[in-house]
């Protein structure tokens, strides 16, 4: 089966360790949440996945469907087809949303092939309809003087365009108010099914009412401490978190 297969996996940050022994599975076709406190590691493991040169992977391994992620450059792991969904979008002046994903795309196309404009703008604007994005921000630069909704916004239609295989979305639910956080929850739904495997990171359940997980996972101090399903998350929401360092973690 097609997975988001991590086993094992350690990251240092300046030498220190804060993904310890981490593995976990996520099946494509499966929304997996991964939920704990700030500091647990849940992002330092997003963006070590993404390539990012700043966290060292020094054990354990990572793969998709059967790629080793671990060993490609950052466009190698976004043409393997895993996309990644940060927390804080990064702006890129002078570069607008329409060219940015354009051009992401025809990275993709083999070298006889040609991107038909006329499609990739009638999908755009389909795309861009669905997550209530005025038409007009085709032109504006990726992220540049936009609010956070809007920004989450752009981030889910790059990934509705972009058709990955595997997503990671790390606290896409971070600075959204109710509307917006709607509109980007309707979004990722309509793109689940059996082609899309989802690792969606937060620290609360408020996100998991609207897109519901076939699975919830606690992660605590660097590692996954327990497994369950969508009731795990309400059970958080209603304990918080100190339990898991007093009745899992210290076990």
């Amino acid at each position: 089966m097609s997975s988001l297969d991590i086993r094992n996996l350690e990251i240092h940050v300046e030498g220190k360790p804060i993904v310890k022994d981490f593995t976990l599975n996520v099946p494509k076709g499966e929304v997996h949440a991964l939920m704990g406190p700030n500091g647990s590691g849940k992002s330092t493991l997003a963006k070590a996945l993404a390539g990012h040169e700043d966290y060292q992977i020094v054990a354990g391994e990572a793969s998709l469907n059967g790629q080793n992620i671990l060993k490609m450059e950052v466009d190698e792991i976004a043409r393997a087809g895993l996309f990644m969904a940060f927390q804080y979008p990064s702006e890129i002046p002078g570069v607008s949303i329409a060219n940015f994903i354009r051009a992401a795309l025809t990275a993709r196309l083999a070298d006889n092939e040609e991107l038909d404009a006329a499609r990739y703008y009638r999908r755009l604007y389909e795309k861009m309809d669905l997550l209530k994005i005025d038409r007009k921000f085709t032109a504006r630069s990726v992220n540049e003087g936009f609010s956070g909704g809007e920004k989450k916004r752009c981030e889910i239609l790059q990934m509705a365009m972009l058709q990955p295989h595997f997503a990671i979305m790390d606290e896409t639910d971070s600075g959204l108010d109710i509307d917006a956080l709607k509109i980007v929850s309707h979004g990722v739904n309509t793109m689940r099914g059996p082609d899309l495997g989802i690792l969606l990171i937060t620290h609360y359940q408020r996100l998991l009412d609207y897109i519901v997980p076939d699975k919830v996972h606690v992660m605590w101090d660097g590692r996954i401490v327990r497994s369950g399903g969508k009731e795990l998350a309400l059970e958080l929401e209603e304990k918080g978190y100190d339990w898991v360092k007093e009745e899992v973690a210290v076990v």
